[in-house]
């Protein structure tokens, strides 16, 4: 298989900027360099453990384990002792890589430790014959953990041609080039801010500028700077919405940029909207997993269309499914499915998990995601939430919880929503709200609420119940744990 870093030995890139995290940066030379000193050592090493702190010391490690040829483990610095213990046991490391005054915890104390210093003099180029020339295809590149919402985490072994076939369809449907300079805050432990926000740019020769931890302050000054790139989460593109009123540069900044992107969850058409009418510029939604890296993305050159997740990237192949597993045939923007994929972006396996992996498929090779979509007449993918968690069958109709919680979120006094079902003797499920109102003293009473749903969807899809909240449980991701809200304090 060819490079997945092809920039690395180019030496027209030498000079150009590739990584940088604050004040710290690495040029191409410097880059190829550093890593392949470390890939020296990393050799034969089987998987590798990367302690994946958002600095320059992970995005080095992550990318000379890739050069050696080996398999790389981001660990989540947050994770407890339990979990992290179990991804140890499960994926057994050989070492660990760290920045050397990372503190480690006792979990990892036993494994041998390679600090990663980027500050070192390194002699060489980078262009040692490293394994990464001799790898092939459905070598591991990454093994990822999955949240573990139903049982410990599974280890997703996530070949090189899965991320090479993934960032090149991404290439085309971005227009993505060695010119563009990429600005995010994103963790690096998972697929988005690591796959996606620092493997990305470097396959293409470009650059990315990591802002360490989020801010709208970063954002602008970035942007205002030559980014021509940002990738986030709805989380942190609802704080861009809520701060744009105020802070007049950061509209202007971002109206600057060639690609605001969003992923990892929905983001909401209120946000889409109070975004566009401040920047003039639309944020564009991508839908990918763990198991699958990307799967559809709206198109650099195809239409924004809010609330969607655009069509089919290059290579994959897409279809909506009915419980019995029945493809759906109408494109009509109404008929719900199971969005299941097929294509050389899905993971090997689940490691150490053929059970698991055996359910994941169907026999003929598509991979079933647990998430229900509609698809509109030109093929636009509009996801309408998690077959477990969001799906409600409510007097005999299917109902997706995130068109509720886009609706509610129009309403002015809703900062945040989320829905879900709940058992009822005559419906099978009744809508649920979660609500966070934007004035707590005086939130809106759940009958306007309910009646704002049904004249904007549809009355059988309005909530027939409303809690009130402080605030919504989250993960590192910003996605909203709907599991936590059963046993949530509600201010009813």
């Amino acid at each position: 298989m060819s490079p997945l870093f092809p920039a690395l030995t180019d030496d027209t890139r030498a000079g150009r900027p590739a990584l940088r995290f604050g004040d710290r940066s690495l040029t191409y030379a410097e880059l190829a360099a550093t890593t392949g000193a470390l890939a020296d050592r990393l050799k034969g090493s089987g998987r590798v453990a990367v302690w994946a702190t958002p600095t320059l010391e992970t995005a080095v490690a992550v990318v000379a384990a890739l050069r050696a040829g080996v398999a790389a483990v981001p660990l989540n610095p947050k994770s407890g002792e339990k979990e992290l213990g179990h991804i140890l046991s499960d994926s057994a490391p050989s070492l660990v890589l760290t920045a050397p005054t990372d503190e480690l915890p006792s979990p990892l104390r036993d494994l041998e430790r390679i600090d990663v210093d980027v500050d070192e003099d390194v002699d060489g180029t980078g262009q040692a014959d490293l394994d990464e020339h001799t790898a092939t295809g459905e070598d591991a590149a990454l093994v990822v953990y999955t949240s573990g919402t139903t049982g410990p985490p599974k280890g997703a072994v996530i070949p090189r041609r899965a991320v090479a076939t993934t960032l090149d369809a991404l290439a085309d449907a971005w227009q993505w080039t060695a010119d563009d300079v990429l600005v995010h805050a994103l963790p690096l432990f998972h697929v988005h801010g690591l796959i996606l926000g620092i493997l990305g740019p470097l396959r293409r020769g470009g650059s990315v500028r990591h802002l360490g931890r989020f801010d709208t302050e970063g954002v602008a000054r970035e942007l205002s700077a030559g980014a021509t790139m940002l990738f986030g989460v709805p989380t942190m593109y609802h704080r861009i919405a809520e701060a744009l009123p105020a802070e007049p540069e950061l509209a202007k900044a971002l109206g600057r940029a060639r690609l605001l992107v969003s992923g990892s969850a929905a983001l909401p058409v209120h946000d889409h909207e109070r975004i566009a009418a401040a920047t003039g510029r639309r944020v564009i939604e991508r839908y990918g997993m763990t198991e699958t890296l990307m799967n559809t993305s709206v198109r650099a050159d195809g239409e924004p269309r809010a609330g969607t997740v655009g069509v089919p990237l290059p290579g994959v192949e897409l279809r909506l499914v009915e419980d019995d597993g029945t493809p759906l045939t109408a494109y009509d923007g109404e008929s719900v499915g199971e969005i299941q994929v097929r294509g050389p972006n899905l993971f090997t396996e689940y490691l150490n998990r053929p059970d698991a992996t055996a359910a994941a498929f169907t026999p003929d090779g598509w991979f079933h995601t647990g998430d229900m979509a509609v698809r509109d007449p030109d093929g636009y993918v509009r996801i309408v939430g998690r077959k477990a968690t969001d799906l409600i069958k409510s007097g005999g109709y299917k109902i997706g919880a995130g068109e509720i919680e886009n609706a509610l979120l129009e309403h002015p006094g809703v900062r945040e929503a989320a829905v879900t079902g709940e058992p009822d003797p005559d419906l099978g499920e009744r809508v649920v709200a979660w609500i966070v109102p934007a004035n707590p003293q005086s939130p809106p009473p759940a009958q306007e609420l309910s009646a704002h749903v049904a004249t904007r969807l549809s009355p059988h899809k309005r909530p027939r119940t409303v809690h009130y909240l402080s605030s919504l449980p989250r993960n590192d991701m910003g996605k909203i744990m709907k599991r936590a809200l059963r046993t949530a304090d509600t201010d009813d």
